[in-house]
């Protein structure tokens, strides 16, 4: 039987590459594109065929699909700091847009019929105050949620013009690293890298910012989803769109939203010690309550089931973040 060619773009980051790591095991022949701007080569499944690459070079990208017959593509290849995307609205626009045009205009001409696409719950923007379902308000505020929001509206025509089957997955907050400890973030500004990278380094304490939200607690209120559960849901995503020749577009969470302070607290229980909270005024922008309605996510990938609690979620990001500082000479090198 002939094994299929799964392309990943953004294979040497955080997410994409676990997603290498879980099709390689699941016995897909696996082309990784990054132009590692901001992923890391070592990340990447060593039977993965990697090439380095950006998704703006369309001669370059032209001829991978020419040589590697490429059945379906996973894209993840966009900038994605909320925070950068207000300073450099150009470079997000041309990363998250006019890169994904590229694929898109190359998925047509080379008729691959399936295609899943990384986005963001960004795209809600403020509108949304608690759970939010796929049809909810989308008012993106920052120029990453608004670029995200018009890839998704690009990806959708051209499915229709080209008549192929995407699937469209709008992440909350990633969290955790691979079980197997292959892959996890590297650098990133998110609670629980800092949270994690702070423990290892015996620093024990945090940075909250806002503490009169109208919250249980008073802090932002998140909904968060496992790095391994949300690569699974990727694998079972592409087996549904194959199965059902149908597009869809899924909210990836639990729905089960916590608080920063009870998250900060979950990492205190876990490694038996308390950590200093500085509270600091509230962030331009940070919502403050938002999570996944995922009622349609559970209906549509009736095979896909969380299996991460937040204490193994915790334990896998403090064990990767060890085995980075063991082997510091990872986050210094491509």
């Amino acid at each position: 039987m002939k094994r299929v060619n799964i392309l990943v773009t953004g294979g040497a980051g955080y997410i994409g590459s676990k997603i290498a790591h879980d099709l390689i095991q699941n016995k897909f022949n696996v082309i990784v594109i990054d132009n590692l701007a901001t992923g890391y080569k070592f990340l990447v499944p060593k039977k993965a065929k990697f090439i380095k690459a950006d998704i703006l070079n369309y001669k370059k990208i032209e001829s991978i699909f020419i040589k590697y017959k490429i059945d379906s593509v996973i894209h993840l290849a966009a900038s994605l700091s909320v925070e950068e995307s207000q300073k450099r609205p150009l470079k997000y626009y041309m990363n998250n847009v006019l890169g994904l045009e590229n694929m898109l205009k190359l998925v047509s001409e080379f008729q691959v019929n399936s295609f899943v696409l990384s986005s963001t719950c960004a795209i809600f923007g403020n509108s949304q105050r608690g759970a939010v379902h796929e049809n909810s308000v989308q008012l993106p505020e920052s120029n990453y949620g608004k670029t995200k929001l018009m890839s998704e509206t690009l990806l959708i025509n051209y499915a229709k013009k080209f008549k192929f089957q995407y699937a469209i997955l709008r992440y909350f907050n990633v969290i955790g690293a691979d079980k197997f400890l292959k892959t996890g973030p590297v650098k990133s500004p998110t609670l629980f890298k800092v949270l994690a990278k702070n423990i290892i380094s015996n620093n024990l304490s945090i940075k909250i910012y806002g503490k009169d939200y109208s919250t249980k607690d008073g802090t932002c209120l998140r909904d968060f989803i496992d790095i391994n559960d949300l690569s699974n849901l990727h694998l079972e995503a592409l087996k549904k769109i194959k199965k059902l020749k149908k597009s869809f577009i899924l909210n990836c969470g639990y729905g089960m939203p916590k608080t920063v302070l009870e998250i900060v607290n979950e990492f205190a229980k876990v490694i038996n010690k308390k950590i200093k909270i500085n509270y600091f005024p509230r962030r331009n922008g940070d919502v403050e309550k938002i999570y996944c309605n995922n009622q349609r996510l559970t209906k549509i990938l009736k095979k896909w089931k969380p299996k991460f609690k937040l204490n193994h979620s915790i334990k896998n990001q403090l064990m990767w973040e060890k085995k980075l500082r063991k082997y510091n000479v990872f986050t210094k090198r491509k």
